[in-house]
């Protein structure tokens, strides 16, 4: 027995972010358009709906979002009173729109809806229409029913989440990805690996998940030396492929260690989410081998992921792949954890800070504090 959520529509392939325009003009004519750093990039978008007769009030998003960037959003767009949220963005946009479109109906402060420094309690109404356009082909943020929100008071990232919160269409281009610079590209493809295998492995996997994850794993490790290494465009349509696929199973299926400690890491530290999941991936592998019994799914489930990286990784010698998928993704410009700003003096903290985290939920193994430090420690 399971449940599976997912957008109303999903648009998928090169070309598709023209139709952007025409979708949103069905919900009504004023847009909230939510954009990154360069506004100029959101340019395109911006002409296009004006050019089909709709109002376009603009948004930039700077970092990733922090409960103080919503306060000051939901302030600067008082009076505003849009029809539809357009997100054009990588991972951190996406989520500032889901937010935005999330609080924008509710009347009581932002962080009462928030998990961990809030109550969490449930939207007080349905969150406004949202049509995700993503940039990088990693957080898969465009089909998730959260967004990641950093509380700098608490040094933490938390959750607003909420089932309604599926932008109600998603437009996966990858034309709009590719060029990306080789870290961000990096990082964002390693993160939607780790969340193609973490929700195989999670204990709430279903047949929906796995069937996503199956088949979006060896997509994934077969592409992403491509995709950074040479900007390909056929590995770029497999990527955000991967990517969007990954924000299914994890929405679904939930997720494990290596997103449990992101949170707090990133919170500490602001270092990018997905190169934190990408150094911490091995380490959590390796971890989950030592405590896997043979003959059980679990185990067998981890052998077949270790395969997988083996074949695209390896250099013929079984149980190579994870190692050298280590020392390519350092070389590509992936840092460690000591590089980021982690000490050793701040691992213990990190691991009882992490043990909580709603992520952690999902881990195939409970983990002792002694287990997670050892984790953190192999990713410096």
């Amino acid at each position: 027995m399971f449940s599976f959520f997912s957008p109303q529509a999903i648009h998928f392939g090169r070309g598709q972010s023209a139709q952007a325009p025409s979708l949103a003009r069905a919900f009504g004519s004023n847009v909230l358009l939510v954009h990154g750093a360069n506004a100029r990039r959101a340019d395109w978008l911006v002409n296009a709906c004006t050019d089909a007769g709709m109002t376009v009030h603009t948004l930039g998003c700077q970092n990733e979002p922090s409960l103080p960037d919503i306060q000051l959003a939901l302030a600067q767009i008082k009076g505003f009173n849009p029809d539809v949220v357009i997100a054009l963005g990588g991972g951190a946009v996406i989520d500032f729109g889901k937010a935005l479109a999330a609080l924008i109906p509710c009347a009581s402060p932002p962080q009462e809806y928030l998990e961990v420094v809030g109550t969490g309690r449930a939207l007080d109404h349905a969150p406004l229409p949202l049509i995700a356009l993503p940039t990088t082909a990693g957080t898969g943020a465009e089909v998730t029913k959260n967004a990641v929100i950093t509380v700098p008071d608490h040094g933490i990232k938390v959750s607003l989440r909420d089932p309604r919160m599926i932008p109600d269409i998603a437009i996966v281009d990858a034309g709009l990805m590719q060029g990306a610079p080789r870290r961000v590209t990096l990082a964002a493809g390693l993160d939607a690996i780790t969340q193609v295998i973490e929700p195989y492995l999670s204990i709430k996997a279903n047949p929906m998940t796995d069937a996503l994850c199956v088949a979006a794993i060896p997509t994934g490790l077969g592409a992403i030396r491509d995709v950074v290494e040479n900007d390909a465009p056929a590995a770029w349509d497999d990527m955000a492929r991967v990517s969007t696929w990954g924000g299914l199973a994890l929405a679904n299926a939930g997720l494990g260690a290596v997103h449990g400690f992101a949170g707090v890491i990133g919170g500490r530290t602001n270092a990018p989410h997905g190169e934190i999941c990408g150094t911490l991936l091995p380490a959590v592998l390796a971890s989950h081998m030592r405590k896997a019994d043979a003959g059980t799914e679990v185990h067998s489930r981890l052998v077949w992921v270790l395969d997988q990286i083996d074949r695209q990784f390896g250099d013929g010698t079984d149980g190579t792949g994870l190692a050298h998928l280590k020392t390519w993704s350092r070389k590509m410009g992936l840092r460690g954890l000591a590089d980021m700003g982690v000490t050793k003096a701040d691992l213990d903290d990190i691991a009882q800070a992490s043990a909580g985290a709603s992520s952690m939920k999902g881990n195939p193994f409970a983990l002792s504090q002694s287990e997670l430090v050892g984790i953190l420690a192999d990713a410096l």
